[in-house]
Order: C-alpha cells, then structure tokens, then sequence
C-alpha cells in the first residue's frame, strides 16, 4: 500500500479512462441469511462530494431510512489509501470508531487490494464492510427496505417503467455520469476527443428528451433522475472547467438546467449538495489534473434557488414531509 501522504493516480498517459467496476456483490436482501434487512444492523458511509455516493444519500433521505439506516461521512479529501472521517470530532466515526473507511474493508478482507470506495455499507457489530457495489446499494434501498420506508416515500423504482428505466439509466451511466471522468482522466488528445463527443451527443439527447417531459421517465421522479442529478449538479463547478467538458455550461443548456434546479428544490436532492466539499474533493484530491491545488471560488450556488418553470411540464413531484 502507499504511504498516508501520496496521492491517488487518476490520468493513465496515452490511455483512456477505464472505470473497475469490479465491487464487493454481497447485498443487503429480505430473504438474505448472511445480510439481511434488520434496522440498526447497518451503517451506510457516504461522503456528500462524491457523486455516487451522493445518490445513496438522495435515496436514502427520499425513502426516509434514517432511523433504520445511520450515515457516516467522510470529509471530501483523501489520499491513495482510503477515505477518512476528518471532519468527525477526533477523526473519528463516531460509530464504527475508526479513522479510515480502509479499516471497514481490511477487517473482512485483510490487505484488501481494490479501491476503497463510497457509498459504502458496514455491519456496525462487526466493523466489516458488506458491499460498495453502488448500483445495487440503492436499489435495494428503494426495493428491499420497503417495510421501512416513511408513509408517503415516492417509488423509485416503478414496475410498469423498468425496462425503460435500465435503458436510460445505462446510457445515462456510460455517456454522461461515467463520460465526464472519460473527459477528465484521458491520458491523450485523441482519447479526450473522442470522450467529450460522446459525452455532448448523450447530453444533447437529454436535453431534447426534458424539453417536453419534466422527468426521465415522465411525469414522476425514479432512481434514473437521481442518478443524473448528482453529475448535473457537478457540472459547472467541476466538470465543465476540471475535466474539460465545456462546449457549454449546464446553465446554458435550457431544458437540463431547469430540470436539475426543479431536483434541487425537491426535498431529499439539493440539501444532500455541499459545493464546498465537492469543489475541494476535485480540485485538491486529482492532483494530476490540478497540481496546484487551487480550489475555485465560483460558481454562485444561489443560481440553483432561482424558479426554473418547470411545473408548467405537469408531473408528480415530492412534498415535503
């Protein structure tokens, strides 16, 4: 393992970005006898800078597990080796006691070798990790968790939209939540080009596809609007500058930006946002793309409170409870 003061490696030279996607698969299930749903048993580690943690975050409020579920946050720096709860009394979790979410992983699978990556869920008895596989995490949230959900907690998984949902949710994790890294971490120009085309084409078909709905799927928020959610609203202070996504602002895209201010303002999406941790995870962790460390000032987070006209779209959106 690296020493505590290196820095994570993101840009591969001459190469494109590669995401592991290889995660721990166990999941957290009603009929599951190793894990299965049992209120106070679990802690979800979810720091609020990193996007796909930030969609545990989302759900998990949406759903209103809090009592059943606890939240630990790591602070939005880290070095090669983990995560850490820096912004804890001591730097400390103060559940699971430790330092770093490494020490999660290493007690069920010591000198563990792959990322140590959030969201992530632990068994808070044992202070082992279960899974990081983020993708599931949610969806047995919303699916698995339901004897638990607050009265009134939207669907986010509805039957009659799922086999819509995975095709808009897959381009929507390969082209835009996944291509925006592409775009960041490109090792060569070509790699960059072709990463940023594929980008805005699929932003381009998002735009034309919000202009007469007022969500993804229609007229009702699921999972596939908080898994776009979370690059949205990362992608003027970060993406568009950072990882040189910048033909244009989302600011400057009508339909995407009236949608993205229309999540914020809906209970559960824009209190999970802190724009300060998000803009000194980017800036100060990817050293390899910013060696100064120099976190900007802007972009002005009050825009996102500004109306966005999106109720005349009609739809179901969620009250707050």
């Amino acid at each position: 393992m690296s020493d505590e003061t290196e820095s994570p490696t993101y840009v591969d030279e001459g190469k494109e970005f590669t995401r592991d996607t290889n995660y721990i698969p166990d999941r957290i299930t009603r009929d599951s006898e190793e894990w299965p749903v049992e209120p106070g048993r679990y802690r979800l580690i979810a720091a609020p800078a990193c996007p796909w943690a930030n969609r545990a975050l989302i759900v998990h409020r949406l759903l209103g597990l809090e009592d059943v579920i606890s939240v630990g946050r790591p602070g939005p720096t880290h070095d090669a080796r983990s995560w850490t709860f820096d912004r804890d009394p001591g730097g400390v979790d103060p559940v699971l006691g430790i330092e770093r979410l490494q020490e999660a992983y290493f007690a069920r699978f010591p000198g563990y070798e792959r990322g140590i990556t959030v969201p992530a869920i632990v068994e808070v008895a044992t202070g082992k990790v279960v899974t990081n596989d983020f993708p599931w995490i949610t969806h047995d949230l919303a699916t698995e968790w339901t004897e638990h959900h607050r009265p009134g907690a939207p669907d986010l998984w509805p039957a009659d939209l799922r086999e819509e949902m995975d095709e808009v949710m897959q381009r929507v994790f390969t082209e835009v939540n996944n291509g925006v890294y592409r775009c960041g971490f490109a090792g060569s120009q070509e790699a960059y080009e072709a990463a940023y085309d594929r980008l805005w084409t699929a932003l381009d078909w998002l735009e034309e596809r919000l202009t007469d709905r007022r969500f993804l799927m229609g007229d009702r928020i699921t999972e596939a609007d908080v898994r776009l959610f979370t690059t949205l609203a990362r992608f003027d202070a970060v993406y568009h500058g950072h990882f040189k996504c910048n033909r244009q602002k989302l600011t400057e895209l009508p339909a995407l930006w009236g949608y993205a201010r229309d999540l914020f303002q809906t209970p559960g999406f824009g209190e999970t946002i802190d724009f300060e941790q998000i803009k000194a995870h980017y800036y100060v962790v990817h050293t390899d793309i910013n060696p100064t460390g120099i976190v900007p000032v802007g972009p002005d987070p009050a825009v996102w409170e500004k109306p966005h006209g999106r109720e005349a779209l009609g739809g179901e959106t969620i009250a707050p409870w």
